[in-house]
Formats: structure tokens, sequence, C-alpha cells
């Protein structure tokens, strides 16, 4: 899932030509990061900023010393025009993960409500947050729901079902962009894989995301990744469920694989029944995610209501590496 920024334009890959050791060295310097805070407050993520405008907004008195540390971020995180300077996208994404408190904030929350019940005992669900991640859990037997980033500055002036929602939004998005390809964090190409043998032992079918970039990595049962598919959404919104606002982990097929099942393993062929209201959709996949078929029409769901695969116990939502 990917929509173009208005007003924006795309930049060359390794726009910065730096190692990230040397990245890390031109921004330790507290009036460096400065300037590019008072780049974002004057604007210039949408236009050039004078020179002159700039060196008012930081609190530095000799435009020497400005300019010395303006010109070791020149290039690499800020690009000068003849009308002044402006953002390069590396020194906007620094700024912004500085403001939204990914580098400075250190937040707790004790535990509290969320929606949905457990799929594996059909208890109720907690959420808390500590060391930059949001944990939704199941009160009674303690099955984890979902465990994933989330940047402490997302916390401020939001009630606990803002948060949620916030939350929500913040993982489906990484999910549909990683399943079409993008990395969430670099925008790098994302490699995906379908496979039996998963990276812990809490699910017996899981989809893997890895960026051949930044090496940003994704684990997750197989429906999560289809929270953006066509099919998927035109199914629950016939029968009124819009998945884009209902929290993913409410769906047990989004948090565990009790309703995956593999079908083939050379070629790795998976099927997941996805449920809703009386009626179930089934939808099969090979290795690399991709759709190779849907049952469109309506079934009635089977008693049982699961797939075939073993039931996933403990953490089977999605995680982050």
């Amino acid at each position: 899932m990917s929509h173009p920024a208005k007003g924006t334009t795309a930049e060359p890959p390794e726009a910065t030509g730096l190692s990230p050791a040397e990245a890390f060295a031109l921004l330790g310097n507290d009036t460096r990061i400065e300037i590019l805070q008072a780049l974002l407050d004057a604007g210039g993520d949408e236009r050039p900023i004078p020179f002159s405008d700039l060196y008012e907004r930081v609190d530095i008195d000799d435009s020497a010393h400005f300019n010395y540390h303006l010109k070791k971020l020149t290039d690499h995180f800020v690009r000068r025009t003849d009308e002044g300077y402006e953002f390069q996208y590396p020194g906007r994404k620094v700024v912004r993960s500085v403001f939204a408190g990914m580098f400075t904030d250190s937040a707790r929350l004790e535990p509290f409500e969320a929606p949905g019940s457990c799929y594996d005992c059909g208890g109720s669900l907690f959420a808390w947050y500590l060391d930059e991640h949001l944990t939704i859990e199941c009160e009674a037997c303690g099955a984890t729901h979902v465990n994933y980033s989330f940047p402490p500055g997302g916390l401020d002036d939001r009630t606990p079902g803002e948060l949620l929602q916030a939350f929500h939004h913040h993982v489906r998005h990484h999910y549909c962009l990683a399943a079409d390809g993008v990395c969430p964090e670099c925008m790098g190409k994302v490699e995906t894989t379908v496979s039996r043998t998963a990276e812990s032992s809490d699910l017996d079918v899981a989809v893997v995301h890895e960026c051949t970039r930044c090496r940003n990595r994704l684990h997750s049962s197989v429906g999560l990744n289809l929270l953006d598919n066509a099919e998927v959404l035109t199914f629950h919104a016939e029968r009124g469920v819009d998945l884009s606002t209902r929290p993913f982990w409410t769906f047990d097929w989004c948090v565990s694989d009790e309703r995956t099942t593999i079908l083939s393993e050379e070629p790795m062929r998976v099927r997941l029944d996805i449920p809703c209201g009386d009626d179930a959709m089934c939808i099969v996949l090979d290795d690399d995610l991709d759709v190779v078929d849907v049952d469109g029409c309506a079934r009635p769901i089977e008693a049982d209501g699961a797939g075939g695969a073993d039931r996933a116990r403990e953490t089977g939502g999605a995680d982050d590496d």
C-alpha cells in the first residue's frame, strides 16, 4: 500500500554517499541538530530557506561558526539552492525521528484494556508499552497477539483508545508496504518468503520480510499481510466490516496460524480460511506471498472454524526484529 505524497519528488538512491559511521559522526553535534530543527520549523521541507532566515532561528552568535556546521550538513542532509537551503530526504527523516521521540524519549504505560478476545482461550486482552514497543496480550493465558515498535512521540495527547487506533494504522501500514515489496523504514526493496520453518516456534507457517538495503526484518502470520488485499477488503466490506479501522489483532487469522493450512511444500502453497459473520472465504498463496487462487463465493464456516495448521501459541502476531 503506497500513496504518492503531494508536492514531493523522487530522489536518487544513496543520496548521502556516507557510511553509517560517517552519518552518525556528522550528526553528533547539538548545533547541527538545531540547524535541522530550525530548517523544519521554517518550512524547509516545502521550500528553500535563505541563509539569513535560518541563521536567525539558531541560538548561535558567530555566523562563521554557524556556516561551518551548515556546510557539514550540506550535500548529505541539506541541499543548497539559489533560493536558500532545503532538506534532502535523509535530513528530513532524521529531524522527524527526533521530534517523534525515537532517540530522546523514554516512556512506559502500565497495562490497560484492549478490544478483542484471545484467539487461543477467549480471554480478555490488555495492552502495555515499554522500551518503545507496544504489546497486546491475553490476560488469562498470556498469549501475545502483537508486539511491535511504536515511537514514544505517538503517546502524546492520545487517550488509550486513540493510541491503540494509531498503533493499528502504524502496524497495518508497515506490513502492507512490506507485502508490496517496500521497506517501511528506508523504502528499499523487500524480499518476502512464506515458509513452514518459522524463525520462532510459535508459528507453523510464517511470513518473513527482509529489506535488501537496511536489513530490516518483519516476521508475522500470513493473514496480517492481507489487510490491503482487494478481495479480502471487499469480502469484509460487503458484510459491514472495515478492515482499515477494525483493530487487526481482533481477527484470529491475523495474529495466529490456526486458520492456515499448508497445501504443498514443493511448490509451497498455503491456504488461509478467513471468516466474517456466518461466511468464510479461502485464499491460496505461494512462497512469495503472491495470490494463486481466491474462493470469491461466500460459504458457511465449518464447525471447527480452523484451517488445519496447529494452533499458534504464545506470540502469534506481528513482530519486528
